[in-house]
């Protein structure tokens, strides 16, 4: 089941953030954007890839696919005649989408080829419709282990359920490439009311939909990596076109403030925020992505991208769609009964990529107080890492997801493993250089000592004790471009998966940590171990899903829209105790 995300709103606290609108009153004649939308067809310039807009005489009723800027005889300069209220009916919804298509239409100088229904649903009725709970046992074992793997989702949780969370209690909205259809999720016993910055995401959905079908198998990545990169542009156009909406907003257009959110679910957020800063890298890279695409190649290098899909973060992140990937060589050669999932993932491997790594090192600052990724720094340097930018959209946050400890990430196959009720996993990864993974494996063993007691001492197999939320035994082999990492229960688990591993058990030479080698012993802690949030997010296949057992409901291959503002809140909150902590 692929969950695509779509962040319709932010936080002021977490980043400034304008309100993408949509007019319900009266309206002003709206100029083109700076860059290159005519006001009327045949005049001014236009961009490669790109149709001028009607003026508003070429606009009739019956109007469709004909015309840009102009849908059912509305215009997009136009208002829609009914003031703001509480709620929407059915007249009144149908012209605010009408007139809604003819700016989308205006501002990504394409038409729409057909009208496309909105519909709205209940929090409660999304909830139980979205529930992955009828995923197969195999794929909940197994996605357990993938985000455990991130040092994300403990040994004591379920990671789906933390996924569900996500979904049920922050997604506003979704479009169905199936059902061709639009769904916005209200607050339960509350007349619908749209927001119109989830409604104008959507719709861009939909456009997408009618030029590239996403319901091609190209638009669903087989891994997490893939899954995540895909949306760098599915996601990225759609934030990008927000953007220059926002902008004919804040000029001329008269746009109104969209409802008050109930925070997804009401009462405040709780999610693991691993989870939701993994499934946000699309939107912010993603849209500015997509942004030097159209400046240097205009619209039709945006429609050339969207038919060629990213394959991985590391492309979007860098925005390099020449980005070299490597190729990891596994062999399983596991004995005493270990066996993996071949029916999961990719042949039961999946990729978590650079986006994801980035989250994991990032995570142990904010969840568990460990300077992981600069351990120089204090706690609250390490937090502020992920929130520094140089690049910045108007309309929402943007995060960060590059660092020196992932830039040079190649690939990665990591291969959950059973045996009996016992798990474990083999991750293997691939890095540009030898100094790549050189830091990339130093900053893997600076979070093993930061959960455990002891001193890392080099070709010995790690244990973390129980009192931990990733307890066991951990493994950690560079060879040259190559770091694998291997976890089970116990240290001879470890030797189990990778017998032909060069790691010896603790203390079977009597000097275990003695000689202190690649490692300082310093787990980076500024404070003491206590929670500085809750939370979690869930991603399309960014779960782990290929497909196969992902979550039921009649819409699971819609494209939700994401509305986080609770989340990012809470975030912030997160990110204000952390910074009181580590001074």
């Amino acid at each position: 089941m692929r969950r695509v995300l779509t962040l319709s709103t932010a936080a002021a606290a977490v980043a400034a953030v304008a309100v993408l609108c949509v007019a319900f009153t009266a309206g002003v004649a709206a100029a083109p954007d700076a860059g290159a939308v005519p006001a009327a067809s045949g005049t001014g310039p236009t961009a490669p890839g790109a149709a001028p807009s009607a003026s508003a005489d070429e606009c009739g009723p019956g109007d469709g696919p004909d015309l840009v800027g102009c849908w059912n005889g509305t215009h997009y300069e136009e208002s829609v005649d009914f003031a703001e209220t509480d709620g929407l009916n059915e007249s009144q919804l149908s012209a605010l989408t009408d007139l809604t298509m003819a700016r989308v239409e205006h501002v990504r100088q394409r038409p729409f080829k057909e009208d496309v229904p909105v519909e709205t649903v209940t929090r409660s009725e999304y909830v139980n419709d979205t529930a992955s709970g009828n995923g197969s046992a195999a794929f909940r074992r197994w996605n357990d282990q993938v985000w455990e793997a991130l040092f994300v989702v403990g040994d004591d949780t379920n990671a789906n359920s933390e996924i569900d969370s996500v979904f049920g209690g922050a997604v506003s909205g979704f479009y169905s490439p199936s059902q061709d259809r639009i769904v916005i999720v209200v607050p339960d016993g509350e007349s619908p009311d749209i927001d119109p910055s989830t409604l104008a995401h959507e719709l861009l959905h939909a456009m997408q939909d009618q030029y590239h079908d996403l319901t091609d198998p190209r638009y669903v990545g087989a891994t997490q990596d893939g899954d995540l990169a895909v949306d760098g542009i599915v996601e990225g156009e759609a934030v990008h076109v927000e953007e220059r909406y926002a902008a004919r907003c804040a000029d001329n257009w008269t746009c109104a403030e969209p409802p008050e959110s109930d925070g997804g679910g009401g009462g405040g957020a709780d999610f693991n925020f691993g989870i939701l800063q993994t499934v946000l890298q699309p939107y912010g890279d993603g849209a500015l992505y997509v942004r030097e695409l159209r400046d240097d190649g205009g619209w039709a290098a945006v429609n050339e991208t969207m038919n060629d899909p990213p394959a991985s973060t590391a492309e979007v992140i860098h925005r390099n769609p020449g980005y070299e990937e490597g190729n990891v060589t596994f062999e399983d050669a596991a004995t005493g009964g270990w066996e993996t999932y071949p029916d999961q993932g990719v042949d039961g491997a999946e990729t978590a990529g650079e986006a994801s790594m980035f989250v994991m090192f990032w995570y142990q600052s904010l969840e568990y107080r460990h300077a992981v990724l600069a351990p120089d720094a204090t706690v609250q340097q390490n937090v502020q890492i992920h929130l520094d930018t140089e690049a910045q959209l108007e309309s929402r946050a943007v995060y960060n997801y590059a660092h020196p400890v992932t830039d040079g990430w190649a690939d990665d196959e990591l291969y959950p493993y059973r045996n009996g009720d016992r798990d474990g996993y083999v991750w293997a990864t691939e890095w540009q250089t030898a100094d790549d993974a050189e830091a990339f494996r130093d900053a893997y063993v600076r979070m093993l000592t930061a959960h455990g007691e002891a001193e890392y001492a080099d070709g010995t197999v790690y244990e973390i004790g129980p009192e931990s939320d990733f307890p066991g035994a951990y493994g950690v082999e560079r060879d040259g471009t190559s770091v694998t990492i291997t976890h089970a229960p116990s240290p001879e688990g470890v030797l189990e998966l990778r017998p032909d591993a060069d790691l010896t058990l603790p203390d079977a030479d009597g000097t275990d940590g003695a000689d202190g080698s690649d490692g300082d012993g310093s787990d980076g802690t500024d404070g003491d171990d206590g929670n500085s949030s809750d939370g979690g997010d869930g991603s399309g296949d960014a779960d782990g899903s290929d497909g196969a057992d992902g979550g039921g409901g009649d819409t699971s291959d819609s494209t939700p829209g994401f509305g986080v503002a609770a989340a990012l809140v809470a975030l912030a909150g997160a990110l204000g105790l952390a910074a009181r902590r580590s001074t």
